[in-house]
């Protein structure tokens, strides 16, 4: 009987997730959609890589294929664009991507301009920007965006790990 009990259990949780499992893909296609009108590359050539910094984090995107100059170029004028666009406190971008109930964002916009640091750098196949803050509840609101977009871009994009000393260390996910 326990068994029997533990199997329906099993399958009724089981069938319950389906409808999230669903909700993310569509959520997925959505921002997809909605990213090809703010981001001028090719999203599924293209991978997001999120690290969690003590200070902030880096953003880091790339061409797929290292050999594509048209995408490396396409993401490089993009993250040189939305730095700008940041450093000004316009988070428009992802506002209109992942929508205005994005976790983190509100924080995000509401930060004083300086109070986050954004740097942009050159990487093979891509580029980065490095967010750096002082500020612990701007530093977890980067962390609850970051989650967000690994969450919104699905298999278009990763967490990684920090790497680089400069950059902090790694948080725990």
């Amino acid at each position: 009987m326990k068994m029997l009990v533990s199997c329906a259990v099993a399958c009724v949780t089981a069938v319950a997730a389906l409808p999230a499992v669903a909700a993310d893909a569509q959520r997925q296609a959505d921002v997809a959609r909605r990213g090809a009108d703010v981001m001028p590359f090719d999203l599924k050539a293209t991978t997001h890589v999120f690290t969690k910094t003590a200070d902030g984090g880096v953003q880091r995107v790339v061409a797929k294929n290292a050999a594509d100059a048209g995408q490396v170029k396409l993401v490089r004028a993009h993250l040189h664009e939305i730095r700008m666009q940041f450093l000004k406190g316009d988070f428009s971008g992802p506002t209109h991507v992942h929508g205005a109930q994005m976790p983190g964002l509100a924080k995000l916009k509401a930060a004083t301009p300086g109070e986050i640091a954004v740097a942009y750098q050159d990487v093979d196949a891509g580029a980065e920007l490095v967010y750096r803050t002082t500020n612990p509840q701007l530093v977890a609101a980067l962390h609850e965006w970051f989650d967000a977009q690994l969450s919104d871009h699905g298999a278009d994009a990763m967490a990684g790990h920090a790497h680089h000393p400069e950059h902090g260390a790694p948080q725990s996910q």
